[in-house]
């Protein structure tokens, strides 16, 4: 992978223009000066320009991920911001929001304020979820409206759920005042126990402590409610299961202020993966059924999830090398997220590309309250040069993480990211 400073003229050259936001694919060039968009269609590039071929690939908006964990501060070891950053750029992604379960939790103004100082150094986007609770505890509310003052965009305990249901709503009705979303991690604690997987067949065979799929939803309910009591915005992470999907669909009809989003494990994998006992694709909500990765599949497929999220979650190689139950939950998704995506939504179930895209990049944006129209004039290039068919099989050596759980080394995955453009620089993978 390989990083450049864009040159004062640059132009993408004969690639598919896919437009997101007008819902456009078509062939054309797009010009580059000063680091900014300049026109979209039919460039004569100058002499001094840096033409980029880009032949039988897309050009789009560049992505977004809204729930990341990139361990910075306190577990350097696993990640931090640049190398965060670095796995983003590999995938795709220029602009991520990085979740507040660091060590210590970002749950003051001071902590927002230093992710947005060290995230100003990095070559994406970075912006800062606060915690819903002090020392993310779940007792005492944080200084929200001084976090959001430093930059922060939302607020989640994420990894813990506020299981206190009066806690909940005063966050919901605290962050009504604001307008911001809640994002609570969904998880019945009492009902998942010390369970480590998907409960059913699987873990049955397997012999692994594990907890139903209404772990998930009798929270993902209770949020709901408390959603419409309140009139709060939330937004549902990492959904899991047919049931919670079932609730949120439902849910949206009368209410506009639910968002959700689904990751792209819960789409490729089910719990059949688990039988190699691999501590990769442990994770917090569980993969889960067959029949739950087909209702995921048509949530996508009818509107009922918003964006795709990686929840991008880095751990050591000693702490995952551990026994199942003793592994950490997590992977890592970053560099995987648009081949797995890809392959799984638009290859294998006739999802619409620009409908892909429309969730990596524009609805995780529109979520946050970010610029959304990214091709228009003046705007600073954020873009993703990918090709939607190139098939390839993940390796470790395209991770750029500074950790390396990832169920999705040897999958065969098809669409590979071949450049991305932010601040002012083009990342290109070679």
């Amino acid at each position: 992978m390989k990083t450049t400073k864009l040159k004062k003229q640059v132009v993408l050259k004969g690639g598919t223009i896919l437009d997101p936001i007008n819902e456009t694919l078509k062939k054309g060039d797009v010009l580059i000066e000063n680091g900014r968009m300049k026109s979209i269609g039919k460039v004569t590039p100058s002499k001094s320009a840096d033409v980029i071929d880009c032949s039988g690939l897309i050009v789009t908006h560049g992505f977004c991920d809204i729930h990341v964990h990139f361990r910075e501060p306190g577990r350097e070891d696993k990640e931090t911001l640049d190398s965060g950053s670095m796995a983003a750029l590999a995938g795709g992604f220029t602009r991520v929001c990085v979740m507040p379960n660091t060590d210590p939790p970002l749950d003051s103004p001071e902590s927002i304020r230093y992710t947005i100082d060290r995230g100003e150094e990095c070559p994406i986007h970075i912006h800062p979820i606060g915690a819903i609770t002090k020392s993310q505890d779940g007792k005492e509310l944080t200084e929200m409206g001084a976090m959001l003052s430093e930059g922060a965009v939302a607020f989640s305990d994420d990894g813990l759920p506020v299981t206190d249901t009066g806690m909940m709503r005063n966050a919901l009705e605290y962050a009504t005042m604001f307008d911001v979303p809640i994002i609570n991690h969904a998880e019945d604690l009492c009902l998942k126990k010390d369970g480590v997987m998907h409960e059913g067949k699987i873990s049955t065979q397997l012999g692994l402590p594990a907890s139903p799929g209404i772990t998930e939803s009798n929270m993902v309910h209770r949020d709901l409610e408390l959603t419409e009591l309140t009139g709060a915005r939330l937004h549902v992470p990492h959904v899991s299961s047919a049931k919670s999907t079932d609730y949120i669909r439902q849910m949206k009809k009368s209410n506009n202020k639910i968002t959700a989003e689904v990751t792209p494990h819960h789409l490729f994998f089910t719990d059949d993966d688990l039988i190699t006992y691999n501590t990769d694709l442990k994770v917090a909500p569980p993969i889960r059924t067959q029949a739950d990765q087909k209702a995921l599949i048509k949530g996508v497929k009818d509107g009922t999830f918003d964006c795709i999220a990686t929840d991008h979650a880095p751990h050591t190689i000693e702490e995952k090398e551990g026994t199942f139950d003793l592994a950490p939950f997590g992977m890592i998704g970053l560099e995987s997220c648009f081949g797995a995506v890809n392959r799984a939504l638009v290859k294998e179930n006739k999802l619409n590309i620009i409908r892909l895209i429309q969730m990596l990049a524009v609805n995780p944006r529109r979520i946050m309250g970010f610029e959304t129209d990214l091709f228009t004039n003046g705007n600073p290039a954020e873009l993703t040069i990918f090709d939607p068919n190139k098939k390839w099989t993940f390796k470790k050596s395209d991770i750029y993480s500074r950790s390396h759980n990832s169920p999705f080394i040897g999958e065969a995955l098809i669409g590979r990211i071949r450049a991305t453009i932010v601040k002012g620089h083009i990342t290109a993978l070679v």
